[in-house]
């Protein structure tokens, strides 16, 4: 439906009347704001095939009389605050890949996933079977550093134990013959002047580092120095959730973004799309940004706590799809070995 309001409108437009209520009303219109980002259609398309809006999760037919009326007659949508802005709908992300099912169909893997290990919620070879059950070529577990306390980072022998564990997971693999296998990664904590938490010598075991911040994320000063002191970490192979924004909770640090992706490609190292909804990090206007700039390599990570968030991938695939950014720049989309291969010229002081 050309010009039909779309979802993330109509979330804008649940809340806004969500304030002109109370009771229960305005927790159905509350309720049904905070769905219409997971609605799996346009509420318009189906207003348009004459299908119930109560399909729609969160939707009985007082809210669905709400949103005939607005795609009736599209009212003033209130203004998004800044932690909302330039997210992607569920909906908006099965369009994109409807046009373009290779990003779903092709074999990829996953670079970013939490175990018990650290804070996630399945212990580490239930994550890894099911994340194998989902056809993934390879995935990577990327479990938190030790100075991350509240998500229970690990320490350098944690790490070498999870590890061993690993190995033993992906010799069963090549047991039974199965070319898929599991990464040793970490999302290590870097810091201001671009030190990461952990020991260089125990990252160099490792198949993958993932660089992020953890702290002062609220800051509203220009951080494009930190950014560029961690990609010149000769231990960080990816950035990961680069601008650390937060789906109504925080914007997001604020840098000179053309910089910090000039750098990244100067280094050869990669910039991850966070496929998480409430993150989608790098959104797709700094995606962009990124290609631009000359960024070769890219990686996407579900940034799974739990089983069910391992279908999150789509949302950075759509990123991407929107973005521009073709599938082979991804690390994602490239061979296990080829990965490894790379981050390892990267950690010798080489240029993949």
């Amino acid at each position: 439906m050309t010009d039909a309001l779309h979802n993330g409108e109509i979330a804008a437009l649940l809340l806004g009347a969500a304030a002109e209520h109370e009771g229960h009303r305005r927790l159905a219109l509350e309720r049904a704001a905070k769905e219409a980002w997971r609605w799996p259609e346009e509420a318009a398309d189906l207003a348009e095939r004459d299908r119930s809006l109560t399909e729609l999760t969160s939707v009985g037919p007082w809210v669905a009389q709400q949103i005939h009326d607005w795609l009736d007659a599209p009212p003033p949508v209130p203004p998004l605050d800044e932690t909302q802005r330039n997210f992607l709908t569920f909906a908006q992300v099965r369009a994109v890949l409807t046009v373009d099912p290779a990003w779903e169909t092709e074999p990829h893997a996953d670079l970013q996933i939490h175990t018990t290990d650290s804070d996630g919620q399945v212990p580490l070879p239930e994550m890894v079977a099911a994340a194998r059950a989902t056809g993934l070529a390879y995935q990577s577990i990327t479990d938190h550093s030790e100075s991350l306390k509240i998500a229970k980072g690990q320490t350098a022998e944690e790490l070498r134990d999870q590890g061993r564990r690993i190995d033993e997971l992906n010799a069963t693999f090549r047991a039974e013959g199965s070319t898929f296998r599991v990464l040793r990664s970490i999302e290590m904590d870097v810091f201001d002047a671009g030190e990461g938490d952990m020991d260089p010598a125990v990252l160099t075991e490792l198949d993958l580092v993932l660089g992020a911040f953890h702290s002062k994320l609220r800051r509203t000063e220009d951080a494009t120095e930190r950014y560029l002191a961690a990609l010149r970490n000769p231990s960080v192979h990816v950035l990961a959730h680069p601008t650390t924004r937060m789906f109504g909770r925080r914007a997001g640090l604020v840098a000179d973004w053309p910089r910090v992706f000039a750098e990244a490609a100067r280094l050869g190292k990669a910039v991850e799309i966070d496929a998480t909804p409430r993150r989608q990090d790098l959104p797709v206007d700094l995606a962009r940004v990124a290609l631009a700039e000359g960024v070769e390599w890219f990686s996407m990570g579900s940034d799974a706590h739990h089983l069910e968030e391992l279908r999150n991938l789509p949302v950075g695939m759509a990123i991407a799809a929107l973005a521009g950014i073709p599938r082979e720049r991804f690390l994602t989309y490239r061979p296990a070995d080829e990965v490894i291969a790379w981050a390892a010229a990267l950690s010798a002081g080489g240029r993949p």
